[in-house]
């Protein structure tokens, strides 16, 4: 009697900086594990071979910036059943979308000799901008446990159990002091989603905010404390624009601190 064939994974990327790939990669003891589980039909970051889809889970990292990459997601998403992005450029834009501040045209004539050969797009999406998204995990880079689990939920066929609440619990759990409070350092823990685990905290270093909003975040209520501790609008400005600027609250906080 043979085995039922198993799930095919599929992981693919786009305009990123391969981190989050990396994280699954960086698995090591479960990895195995892991590859008796599921058949990888697609992960050129581990290897060259590739089989054709149907793919029953794809993990996709990176945002959209090319035209060639807008039309590729929408191939991705036809031959995914389960489609799940991983990190801040596939579920925010990434850093890369800083370029949704300004100009494109002037970044590509300070960067390139002959800027009318770069085909790209003004903007930086993340995934779900272009096609329905089954769940987003979110980090720069993701956690390889939060990754896990969320492979080994939708093998089972369950909701993923990712904490929406903020690096603060994280820090509390851990028994780290408040650097904010006993410290007096601007951290951005309070309004960032949880799952590094507080190491900056831990470090007795201010959160950089690397996972994202959290649910439900109030940015202008924690910029008030940044400002009482003697953070400038540009300070301000500058710490929402970093790793998630284009995520929609840390977006409009930033704006509101623009010159």
């Amino acid at each position: 009697m043979s085995n039922p064939p198993r799930p095919r994974l599929a992981v693919w990327k786009f305009a990123s900086c391969d981190g989050c790939q990396l994280s699954l990669l960086d698995c090591e003891e479960e990895l195995l594990a892991l590859a008796e589980k599921v058949e990888i039909g697609y992960f050129l970051e581990a290897s060259r071979k590739t089989l054709p889809g149907p793919y029953d889970l794809s993990l996709v990292e990176g945002s959209i910036t090319t035209p060639e990459d807008a039309e590729r997601i929408q191939e991705v998403r036809r031959a995914s059943r389960k489609l799940v992005t991983i990190g801040a450029c596939a579920t925010a834009g990434g850093i890369q979308a800083l370029r949704n501040f300004a100009r494109i045209g002037d970044f590509l004539s300070a960067v390139y000799a002959s800027p009318e050969y770069i085909q790209t797009l003004d903007r930086s999406t993340p995934i779900a901008a272009h096609v329905p998204v089954d769940f987003e995990l979110q980090g720069c880079p993701i956690h390889r446990f939060q990754l896990l689990e969320v492979i080994s939920a939708f093998l089972s066929g369950r909701s993923p159990a990712i904490p929406h609440y903020s690096v603060c619990l994280e820090c509390k759990r851990a028994g780290h002091p408040c650097v904010l409070v006993a410290r007096g350092t601007p951290c951005l823990g309070p309004v960032t989603h949880a799952g590094c685990g507080a190491i900056c905290p831990g470090y007795a270093r201010g959160c950089y905010g690397c996972y994202g909003p959290m649910e439900s975040p109030n940015p202008p209520s924690l910029s008030l404390r940044w400002r009482a501790l003697g953070a400038s609008e540009r300070d301000l400005h500058r710490v929402f624009r970093t790793f998630n600027a284009a995520a929609a609250p840390f977006r409009r906080e930033s704006e509101a601190h623009a010159d």
